[in-house]
């Protein structure tokens, strides 16, 4: 670990820019009611569900359309103050955090669904709906959004960040999803970006760009993305193991194999604990795979008997099949459940997650090795992962009053990211860089890409309102 990255995980220090008191009376004329500078709605837009922590933003913006963020945005340059997008908030890297102060542009009242173009698998939509929402007002046409990162997050959100999850080993990331977006940049100026065509050579792809830049270059303001046709069958199924490596080594074989499954989650043993006590569930108190599988009734089958005949040649036993709606939800549960009872099985601790990928082929080595590390450290912790495409996470759970339980979390997270980084992984899978991994990304990217991304940072935002502090530095 080079020096940059080794002091560069925590909370880098808070440099405050001035908030005119102009700028304040203009968003209030501009605004209104829409407009609020009281503390307790600053500070719920002052954080996320990270473990780091920075004072508020000065004010908060409730934007409800494009015209909106545009006029906010004009102002914000026009004073050189910092704005920082806002959605639902669930990101983990210190992502909406008001390290440079400034204001809050929150845009949960954009949620419209524009337009379904059922015929060519597409929908258009505000950023402040969610994807349960999206899934909700697209169920009639017989089409669903597959990207589940698992918290209930934004659509907008999801593509600043590249989400993925627990889909992603079928269906991809948001990198892939995403088609077309309407993006505001610093100045004020809506653009648009892509096509509901499925491919284009036309130009730059400023699609993946502005997709996983955090804020940092444009708020995106409508998103056209891919559906997907309803499954004819779905099965799921849990399989517990004698061991991670065992559940691994399971996992391996099946994506070798080319089995197209549609999720495979791993829960080790401390998660599967924690959940039967959140849920009040009697799963199986040992490392755990959750799969779910998608196609006709044959192809349902062929799958789930394939990965059941490779998980019994590694002591692979207990499988529960679901094939019914509320069955599989009561499974999937336990997953979308794993963060907040690991937080509730100590009471009063803050939880440091980290997640990190790597080539399937190399995961068992990653994996393995971390988890010796945190068994060793005395931390306790929980693993998870979607490790059908090489993504897992490692959530530390601390004492915020023993600053020696973060230094021995903190270093744990750069030895696995550092791990990551040797066998050719990345430092993050789908979390986003934000504050967290600023130093992670130049030892993965390099000094050169991490100047080139400044570049094109200062070219789209040369008065760094959007977003600063996040993903590098200046």
């Amino acid at each position: 670990m080079n020096a940059p990255a080794a002091a560069a995980h925590l909370l880098p220090e808070i440099a405050l820019r001035p908030v005119p008191q102009a700028l304040l009376d203009a968003l209030a004329a501009r605004f209104g009611g829409q407009c609020s500078t009281a503390l307790s709605v600053r500070e719920q837009h002052g954080r996320d569900e990270g473990s780091l922590q920075a004072p508020p933003p000065a004010a908060v913006v409730f934007a409800e359309s494009t015209r909106d963020v545009q006029d906010a945005l004009r102002l914000a340059s026009e004073f050189g103050v910092p704005v920082i997008p806002f959605a639902a908030g669930s990101s983990l890297e210190g992502h909406l955090l008001a390290v440079q102060g400034g204001i809050s542009l929150d845009v949960n009242r954009m949620q419209q669904v524009l337009s379904v173009n059922a015929e060519d698998l597409t929908v258009t939509v505000q950023p402040g709906i969610t994807r349960k929402q999206l899934n909700e007002a697209v169920k009639d046409t017989g089409l669903f959004f597959p990207i589940d990162p698992g918290a209930d997050a934004s659509i907008g959100g999801m593509a600043a960040t590249r989400a993925s999850g627990t889909n992603a080993v079928r269906y991809g990331t948001m990198r892939e999803n995403v088609l077309a977006l309407e993006v505001v940049l610093a100045s004020g100026e809506a653009i648009r970006t892509g096509t509901r065509a499925k491919k284009s050579s036309a130009g730059y792809d400023l699609t993946r760009l502005m997709v996983g830049s955090e804020g940092t270059l444009g708020v995106i303001t409508e998103v056209t993305v891919r559906l997907y046709p309803l499954p004819e069958a779905v099965s799921a199924a849990v399989c517990s193991f004698p061991s991670i490596e065992a559940a691994v080594r399971t996992v391996i074989q099946t994506i070798q194999l080319g089995v197209p499954i549609a999720r495979c989650e791993l829960i080790d043993a401390n998660s599967v604990r924690a959940v039967n006590a959140y849920s009040r569930l009697t799963l199986r108190e040992e490392p755990m795979l959750l799969m779910e599988f998608h196609g006709s009734p044959a192809s349902v089958q062929e799958q789930a008997e394939t990965v059941q005949e490779i998980a019994r040649e590694f002591g692979g036993q207990a499988f529960e099949w679901a094939s019914t709606p509320e069955e599989r939800t009561r499974l999937w549960a336990a997953r979308h459940s794993a963060y907040f009872a690991a937080v509730q099985s100590r009471p009063g601790c803050k939880a440091i997650t980290t997640d990190t990928c790597v080539p399937i082929s190399r995961l068992a080595d990653c994996l393995l090795e971390s988890v010796a590390e945190a068994d060793a450290s005395g931390i306790p912790y929980f693993l998870v992962g979607h490790v059908g495409d090489g993504n897992f996470h490692f959530g530390y759970l601390l004492d915020p009053n023993v600053p020696a339980e973060r230094e021995t979390a903190e270093a744990l997270n750069r030895k696995l990211v550092a791990r990551a980084l040797a066998l050719g992984g990345t430092c993050t899978g789908e979390h986003g860089v934000g504050i967290h991994k600023m130093g992670f990304l130049l030892d993965e990217a390099g000094a050169g890409a991490v100047a080139a991304m400044r570049a094109i940072k200062q070219a789209l935002d040369p008065k760094n309102i959007l977003n600063p502090g996040k993903i590098f530095a200046f």
